[in-house]
């Protein structure tokens, strides 16, 4: 890494998938806490009005500023805005459902497209990693993540509808790509909530990696009952069940992240 001015994030992940329920949030969360244990600074920014990702490692009746006041106010001190979790290392913006009314507020604003990028700038020299959890949609709220993005990763359900839609997504990353970032890369696919024991999952994982190719990443996270639990118990997957499947996982997961970048 490089100091001082020139020192930069070494990415800026966008966690996007307009399907909802296909592991984004669980994601986040596990990836973000898995680069932090590795002992990189890293910054969660929770961009889904659900509020997920700040659930899972916050107290919402002690949240002030958020996702919402930052990138309306944009002021030149963020500490407000910047969250301590659990996990050593890794900070977070968590979102409420304020979040909601950005792209209302937005509508007509030049730089619409562009604010999270803006706001990132101020804080991109303090950490090495900032993830960036997404709605389920493919509207301003998302198209703000990818232009801010370095790289996009991509959760798909190993489901029978998995690449429902993905033309879509895709057809939005290239979008952004042709103007407001023409450095974004598909940093890879990720197969979500596989069920090995099932001829179906088995015959969409091969579907998947027929149409992305050496995008897909090695590493599957199966269904597990642990990773659905841990959120409730404001812990990540490595510290409510570090021995299960879903941790070795996504620590296998953050070894090909960063490898990739």
């Amino acid at each position: 890494m490089q100091s001082g001015e020139q020192r930069r994030a070494r990415a800026v992940i966008a966690i996007a998938n307009q399907k909802g329920g296909v592991g984004k949030t669980t994601t986040a969360i596990n990836l973000a806490a898995a680069l932090a244990r590795r002992g990189f600074r890293t910054l969660l920014f929770d961009m889904d009005p659900q509020a997920n990702s700040s659930l899972s490692f916050l107290d919402p009746r002690e949240l002030g500023p958020s996702a919402y006041e930052l990138l309306m106010d944009g002021q030149a001190d963020y500490s407000p805005y910047i969250y301590r979790t659990p996990v050593d290392g890794l900070e977070m913006v968590p979102a409420r459902i304020n979040l909601a009314k950005l792209e209302a507020k937005l509508v007509g604003d030049f730089d619409a497209p562009f604010r999270l990028k803006d706001r990132l700038e101020g804080v991109r020299a303090s950490y090495d990693f900032i993830l960036i959890d997404t709605p389920p949609t493919l509207g301003l709220i998302t198209v703000n993540a990818l232009v801010a993005a370095t790289h996009v990763l991509i959760p798909i359900q190993s489901s029978y509808f998995a690449l429902e839609g993905t033309d879509d997504l895709l057809e939005t990353i290239e979008k952004v790509k042709a103007r407001p970032n023409p450095n974004l890369r598909l940093l890879g696919v990720l197969v979500t909530l596989h069920d090995r024991r099932t001829t179906l999952a088995r015959d969409v994982y091969e579907q998947i990696k027929r149409v992305f190719g050496d995008k897909v990443f090695e590493t599957v996270i199966t269904k597990s009952v642990r990773l659905e639990e841990s959120p409730a118990y404001k812990e990540s997957i490595f510290t409510f069940a570090p021995q299960s499947s879903g941790a070795s996982e996504y620590a296998k997961l953050c070894d090909e992240v960063i490898e990739r970048v």
